[in-house]
């Protein structure tokens, strides 16, 4: 299990357009963590949620600054500004560029059963 602590940061809001709304997280100094999709779980004032995060890239989104992007299951508040910890469990798959935003989606909608049926 790895383990991140961190202050809640705006991101582009693309996640929220596809009915994945994030968590961000700065990780532009976590290099010793591999990128990629895992199964997760945060911690918030205490409460435990299950999750999906990303940390990488985002090579889809041409994006230029490491990230790490928590997807909370049946979690719904504004968490902006507020230190969480989200503990990464089992790396599900690689990160990888995808041709479209739609095929995007439907992996994240894949990549949701498989973290919610681990």
């Amino acid at each position: 299990m790895i383990i991140i602590k961190g202050e809640v940061i705006h991101g582009a809001q693309l996640g929220r357009k596809m009915g994945f709304p994030t968590a961000n997280l700065d990780a532009c100094e976590l290099n010793d963590i591999e990128n990629g999709v895992y199964r997760s779980t945060v911690i918030i004032d205490g409460a435990t949620y299950r999750a999906m995060s990303n940390i990488g890239l985002r090579p889809s989104v041409d994006g230029r600054c490491r990230l790490l992007e928590t997807h909370l299951f049946d979690f719904h508040g504004d968490i902006y500004g507020r230190v969480i910890e989200v503990r990464l469990l089992d790396k599900i798959r690689d990160e990888k560029r995808f041709g479209s935003i739609d095929e995007l989606r439907r992996q994240l909608e894949h990549d949701a059963d498989v973290c919610r049926n681990l």
